[in-house]
């Protein structure tokens, strides 16, 4: 049974969470504070943590980072602010994923399970579908249902793996920049739109309105298979 941690300051939302989660069979502990979220997390190592960003005592970023010390364990963000830079910043300190408040059950249960799925042990697969297109990540080729070969740039590559790694997941500008450009060059965010264009023309069946390389505003790009 899956073991998931609940952390945030408002008693009916972990009233609801642990109901509807317990209902579909998950084991379920949860915590009002950022405190005690460490704590039970270090005594009772939970599978996946459901992360509120606002909580009273210390703020959610920190407890990303104290558990991020330590563990690997998936965390889904929860947050009730309207901007994306909380969300981004969640992100880049080693968060999986966010729900924005307010959000429906299913919506949750349904990250909970794709980020359950990314983190399962197994090896990476050797191949991925874009769309009719298919990408053998370990010969680095690319092919089309019809057999052609499609040709990548190094960089178009790059950008494409960690996408295609990560499948479901998030992928923040700032990381994206940082792992294909380097660390100096995490405000270039026009190089991320001059690229993911050139990599939709190339693999998306209308790149105007693309099914599979994603951009989520403001904060960075998903692959959804």
């Amino acid at each position: 049974m899956t073991r998931v941690l609940v952390v945030d300051d408002e008693p009916q939302i972990l009233r609801a969470l642990r109901i509807n989660l317990r209902a579909r069979h998950y084991e379920v502990e949860t915590a009002a504070d950022g405190t005690t979220a460490l704590r039970r997390a270090g005594d009772w190592h939970p599978d996946l943590i459901v992360l509120d960003l606002g909580l009273p005592d210390i703020e959610g970023l920190d407890v990303i980072h104290g558990l991020r010390g330590w563990t690997r364990t998936p965390i889904i963000v929860l947050s009730g602010r309207a901007g994306s830079r909380d969300k981004v910043e969640a992100l880049e300190a080693g968060a999986d994923d966010y729900v924005t408040k307010p959000f429906t059950i299913e919506e949750l249960i349904a990250r909970i399970r794709a980020v359950g799925r990314r983190a399962a042990p197994g090896e990476d697969a050797p191949t991925a579908a874009v769309g009719a297109h298919t990408v053998d990540l370990a010969a680095k080729t690319i092919t089309a249902a019809d057999g052609t070969p499609v040709r990548l740039t190094p960089t178009e590559w790059h950008l494409l793996e960690i996408l295609l790694r990560n499948p479901g997941k998030l992928i923040s500008q700032g990381q994206l920049l940082t792992e294909v450009w380097g660390p100096s060059y995490t405000r270039e965010t026009h190089y991320l739109r001059q690229y993911m264009a050139q990599l939709r023309r190339k693999l998306e069946p209308d790149p105007t309105r693309p099914r599979h390389l994603l951009t989520e505003p403001g904060m960075g790009y998903r692959y959804q298979p």
